[in-house]
């Protein structure tokens, strides 16, 4: 199966943004009206911009990287993301993306990977690609299942 090179190109340039803590061009890839689930934050759904906002400008100012492990404020580490297990579903001008996002983080005692699964759902508005609903979910075996 192969990629829809449109929804793969915006779905890197947007998560770029969160990678540069770079506000106004994330704003510019999201619908006003945002809804996240994000297991590590809280348990309810977050609502709109201002949240993603307060904590990029944070980062960027401690210079740090959304969701990198062990960071060191007085020296910021390396970091990088993939996605694994890439799949874009596209319908018209609607499409779901699922992987596992993978950031590793460059660390003096070696190289740390937070991973956590995600959907990113993306809406084209007026000829621009918009995310309108992100669901993370954490990348590791559920306690329900037998080890």
């Amino acid at each position: 199966m192969s990629l829809d090179p449109e929804v793969h190109a915006f779905l890197l340039r947007h998560l770029q943004t969160i990678q540069e803590n770079d506000v106004q061009a994330y704003n510019a890839t999201c619908a006003v009206d945002l809804t996240l689930y994000e297991w590590w934050v809280t348990p309810q759904r977050i609502d709109g911009l201002p949240f993603h906002e307060f904590m990029m400008q944070a980062n960027d100012r401690r210079g740090a990287v959304f969701g990198a492990e062990g960071h060191d404020e007085a020296q910021p580490a390396p970091t990088r993301f993939d996605l694994s297990n890439l799949h874009i579903q596209r319908y018209g001008d609607t499409a779901i993306a699922s992987y596992t996002l993978l950031i590793s983080t460059a660390l003096p005692d070696g190289v740390r990977v937070a991973a956590h699964n995600e959907s990113r759902v993306m809406v084209k508005m007026d000829g621009a690609w918009k995310v309108v609903h992100v669901h993370k979910s954490p990348a590791w075996q559920a306690p329900h299942v037998a080890g």
